[in-house]
């Protein structure tokens, strides 16, 4: 009997302990105040016009988007921000990525493989053209994917295999080698994005002031489906993501996008959202034929996607400038009326 008595005891108060977590971690969980809309919104203003060493200037704009602001360790310093990202066959969309960011970005890290990812030879299209993006090649960071001896997988899907070990690559192969000025040190900001996921100017602003979650989740975009007059209706494209860099304990990029390698209970603690942070435009190609090599690399088709609905965006202004002040060259990314949808290579 002295024994059940003590074991009831010894029961109840691990709950009493338990349970105080268990509703913490319960209200974070269903309704945490890093999703709401409201708190965390890129606000519209002018990037150009701040200056982010300025703690006034810091402390009115994280006040405005509820954070507080992130001072470096170093003093003399001032965040730095790495876009990394996967170039495949989209340098059309990496040039507009440059032009819209170049002024708010400190180094674009850009990592291309010989491979699709269905393990298919391709062409080297940025180390082919680098000479073409002599504008921006200062702040460009250039790697070529090393693919390790008797890589495959054996995944369903092998395709998943190939983008992870590539989107990792942009970090332990390309960032983590840096040596010098470019490396980065405690405390820059990480975005980890596709090619055709852009950063509004703003956004990156705040990314650079401001002291966000371990996990910025996405930053949220804009979403569009073949160009920029479909967007998709409900929520916002949930990339790309962003963080900060902590030595060893950096988050690699496979983690960040896919909001795994801890607890889930865990990661939702060091995630925010931020709602219309970007643009994201999947499948906006300008040939048809661009269009039939993304489904082929990828092993990706476009069948059996009950629910996705797109309204009509006629007359568009909220796009990367590079799109506004060049209508003519890309009138497919703004356009798709008429007989042959805008397609460069259908008559």
């Amino acid at each position: 009997m002295l024994r059940f008595l003590w074991a009831r005891k010894r029961s109840l108060r691990i709950a009493l302990v338990l349970a105080p977590i268990f509703i913490f971690l319960r209200t974070l969980w269903a309704s945490p105040n890093w999703t709401d809309r409201s708190v965390h919104t890129v606000l519209r203003f002018d990037p150009t016009q701040l200056d982010l060493n300025s703690p006034d200037t810091k402390r009115d704009l994280c006040k405005r988007h509820n954070w507080k602001p992130f001072y470096p360790k170093n003093q003399q310093s001032s965040r730095r921000l790495y876009d990394l990202l996967m170039v495949n066959t989209k340098l059309e969309w990496l040039e507009v990525r440059l032009n819209t960011t170049y002024d708010h970005i400190d180094y674009f890290v850009i990592v291309e493989s010989p491979k699709t990812f269905t393990n298919r030879d391709k062409p080297m299209i940025v180390r082919e053209n680098l000479g073409k993006l002599a504008a921006y090649r200062d702040k460009i960071i250039y790697h070529q994917l090393e693919i390790p001896e008797g890589f495959h997988s054996d995944r369903a899907n092998p395709a998943w295999a190939w983008e992870d070990l590539q989107r990792n690559a942009m970090y332990d192969q390309a960032l983590v080698r840096l040596k010098g000025n470019p490396a980065p040190v405690q405390g820059d900001a990480i975005i980890v994005a596709d090619m055709d996921e852009i950063l509004r100017p703003e956004t990156i602003a705040i990314l650079k002031a401001c002291n966000f979650p371990l996990r910025l989740k996405p930053p949220k975009s804009e979403f569009y489906y073949y160009g920029f007059r479909f967007r998709h209706k409900g929520v916002e494209w949930a990339h790309p993501q962003a963080t900060y860099y902590r030595g060893s304990k950096t988050i690699l990029p496979v983690n960040l996008r896919n909001s795994d390698g801890r607890i889930q209970p865990l990661i939702k603690l060091d995630t925010a959202d931020l709602w219309n942070a970007g643009w994201h435009c999947s499948s906006c190609f300008a040939t048809i034929e661009e269009l039939l090599t993304k489904l082929s690399s990828q092993g990706k088709d476009l069948w059996d996607r009950v629910g996705e609905v797109y309204e009509r965006i006629d007359n568009n202004q909220d796009l990367p400038r590079i799109l506004l002040d060049q209508r003519e060259r890309f009138s497919h990314l703004l356009d798709r009326d008429g007989q042959n949808a805008g397609f460069k290579d259908h008559p």
